[in-house]
């Protein structure tokens, strides 16, 4: 890729970001891996950026949960953060940004698939992070990261498989309905904010909606909408509504409720076990 087509590509990841730089030059380098700099005398790598990053990643997820949650304890606050700031998190991220079209790579490390790699996105993803904040401070990487990840913060907090609506509804669907759950999905949005807009019918009637960032979440939100009033109609036959924090549920209203107040879900990942805080046991050992 020459330097006029790393830069428009650059340029069009600012757009997927919705933060535009104005040092361009910060968003090359955070891009640059270690095996281009090798091949390319003269071109640093990104390394010391993802070293920023990861700190200022930590801060404001950190800094975000602190006041989010403030029900949970120390213990409850470090898992949360490390699912939410974990390598398989972050290169996922990565993924839904594209991040791997536009990583500078080396012949051999492009050769063997280095855009998939989930280090390799992962990694540039925090030095993105980092050059954010070198290029606006930390009011401009703060919005960027709770937008990227606020998501699946939210469903982090929920607790390993309390999100898994669709299988709870279609459980209860099978009892109490001849016919199981059939979604219908509209979308609408430029493509770097998208956003997905779920109807669940049951018996050709529908019985909840609910919208999120991918078609998968706004399914999953329109059956915990279905299920839940379905819980209240059939005299509590399923098992209780699990807790869930407020910051999860911005536009869920009280049970029970009309079909046309959706909910908004976010990530369905369950939460690891980890109990440290940082990201950096995750990152033991990741490929190169």
């Amino acid at each position: 890729m020459s330097d006029a087509d790393t830069a428009d590509a650059c340029r069009a990841l600012c757009d997927r970001l919705g933060y535009h730089f104005a040092d361009l030059d910060l968003l090359v380098l955070a891009v640059t891996h270690r095996s281009y700099s090798a091949e390319n005398a003269g071109a640093e790598p990104n390394e010391r950026l993802e070293f920023l990053g990861d700190a200022v990643l930590g801060v404001v997820v950190t800094e975000h949960i602190f006041a989010a949650y403030p029900e949970l304890p120390e213990g409850e606050l470090a898992k949360l953060r490390a699912s939410v700031v974990s390598a398989a998190t972050l290169a996922a991220v990565a993924e839904d940004l594209d991040l791997g079209s536009v990583v500078r790579l080396g012949k051999g490390e492009a050769a063997s698939g280095g855009r998939s790699k989930p280090s390799i996105l992962a990694d540039a993803l925090e030095a993105v992070l980092g050059a954010v904040f070198l290029d606006g401070g930390l009011d401009a990487v703060r919005p960027l990261v709770l937008d990227l990840l606020d998501d699946r913060i939210s469903t982090s907090a929920e607790g390993p498989g309390g999100q898994d609506f669709k299988t709870r509804l279609q459980e209860l669907a099978a009892r109490h309905f001849e016919q199981l759950p059939a979604y219908e999905v509209r979308d609408e949005g430029p493509d770097h904010e998208k956003r997905f807009f779920a109807t669940v019918l049951l018996d050709g009637r529908p019985h909840g909606t609910g919208e999120g960032r991918s078609k998968k979440l706004s399914e999953q939100a329109a059956a915990r909408s279905a299920w839940e009033l379905l819980v209240v109609e059939l005299d509590g036959e399923a098992v209780p509504v699990p807790p869930r924090s407020p910051a999860a549920t911005p536009t869920r209203g009280p049970i029970p409720r009309p079909i046309d107040a959706p909910i908004v879900l976010t990530d369905v990942d369950a939460v690891p076990t980890a109990t440290t805080g940082s990201r950096h046991p995750e990152s033991e050992g990741r490929d190169a």
